[in-house]
């Protein structure tokens, strides 16, 4: 007997002109940082999200970073986040001598939950950092009135969130900073990547100063100073031209990737849109002005056990789902470097009974049919029912994987 054929949770998706370009940069002899790929990069984001400044980084964990270092994190200053996030957006600010305080997120979404960050607020508090998960929007408005009121730094962790808007703005212009990535499993993708968003005139200069390890070297090329000398903190946190290359060919077609995963997640939320009312599973769910990107999609079962169970139903057929994060209040590392600010509970819902779905460029409708048939076969039983006919997604239009590229 034949195994199925496995579905992988993630498949890397390439546009067809990657290697061209970094051929092109190889032809060009410069392999480091800072060179023409890194640029036209910089500068697609700098008009897409409308900031002041964009800088390319290794990571998103190396932007947030320089996000801590721009807002002058010292030992003791405390930086109010959700507990639901990649361990990245806390370390940043523990690295600096920070404390994080974790505050609970709002079902539905898995977002900070605007309402609860007034009771986190004390003398000490820095900088608020909002977590938008999935690509979806947390509510701005009320972050940045919490902000203002208090004088408080906002630094958007935007790891997922690149095209999606809030209220028609781009997600990471509404924070003085603002982290993405370009990581394997993102949207729009180097392998490994990041960018550093600037939203302010007044940070620029210092930012290029740490982006270029300390140093004045930016001033130097553009002939403000006759040498460029060490003058702040800083790190090599520049991505070479390789992966800057690679990631401009991905950029180009930013908006026709995002398109294709809207058609999937879209397809998703359609079959699963009776699991609900019988009590099986909850879906997303979108805040009024959020335009999302499609980037992952989740179901949030009725507990551990159920969650466990279809995990390894799914397994059994070759569908690789998987749970979230481990929330960081409940961690070692976050129990000795930070704070819960109450119990958290939807937190605790999240890490307990979220799973992810696969989803990437070129998902056709059979294969499609088979995670959500799986998925409702599983549920079912979990029930002690007869599993019913899987809902069939609707015909798909052309992706940008069939009609532009190949697979990765």
């Amino acid at each position: 007997m034949s195994l199925p054929q496995r579905i992988p949770f993630n498949r890397p998706y390439t546009t067809g002109r990657e290697l061209e370009y970094v051929r092109e940069a190889i032809a060009a002899l410069h392999l480091s940082g800072n060179g023409a790929f890194t640029r036209r990069c910089q500068a697609w984001l700098e008009a897409r999200v409308g900031c002041a400044k964009a800088l390319l980084t290794h990571s998103c964990t190396a932007a947030l970073e320089m996000a801590a270092l721009l807002a002058g994190i010292a030992p003791g200053d405390e930086v109010i986040m959700p507990s639901y996030t990649f361990v990245s957006t806390a370390n940043a600010f523990v690295l600096r001598g920070g404390v994080p305080v974790f505050v609970d997120v709002r079902p539905g979404t898995f977002n900070l939950d605007p309402g609860l960050l007034e009771a986190a607020v004390t003398p000490r508090t820095k900088a608020l950092v909002p977590v938008h998960y999935a690509g979806v929007a947390c509510e701005m408005e009320p972050i940045l009135d919490v902000a203002r009121r208090h004088g408080l730094l906002v630094i958007e962790d935007a790891a997922q969130g690149l095209l999606s808007t809030y209220q028609g703005r781009p997600l990471g212009s509404f924070g003085d900073f603002a982290a993405v990535s370009f990581h394997e499993t993102k949207n729009v993708t180097a392998g490994e990547g990041g960018a550093l968003l600037v939203n302010g005139d007044e940070w620029i200069e210092r930012a290029e100063v740490l982006w270029e390890k300390g140093t004045d070297r930016g001033r130097f090329f553009r002939g403000q100073v006759d040498k460029y000398r060490w003058v702040d903190l800083g790190s090599s946190f520049l991505p070479s031209e390789i992966n800057a290359a690679f990631l401009w060919a991905q950029l180009e077609e930013a908006e026709a990737i995002t398109r294709e995963r809207l058609r999937i997640w879209e397809r998703y939320h359609e079959a699963f849109a009776g699991l609900e009312s019988r009590g099986d599973a909850i879906r997303p769910t979108l805040p009024a002005g959020c335009v999302h990107n499609g980037h992952l999609y989740y179901l949030v079962v009725r507990d551990l056990p159920t969650r466990t169970r279809l995990l390894a139903a799914l397994a059994e057929q070759g569908i690789q789902a998987l749970f979230h994060y481990v929330p960081l209040h409940d961690s070692p590392a976050g129990r000795r470097f930070g704070r819960a600010q109450g119990n958290l509970p939807y937190t605790q819902m999240a890490g307990d009974r979220l799973l992810r779905l696969p989803l990437w460029p070129g998902m056709d409708d059979a294969t499609l049919e088979r995670v959500t048939g799986a998925v409702h076969q599983a549920l079912n039983e979990a029930r002690g029912e007869a599993a019913p006919a899987a809902r069939r997604p609707a015909p798909s239009r052309r992706s940008p994987q069939r009609a532009r590229g190949r697979r990765g």
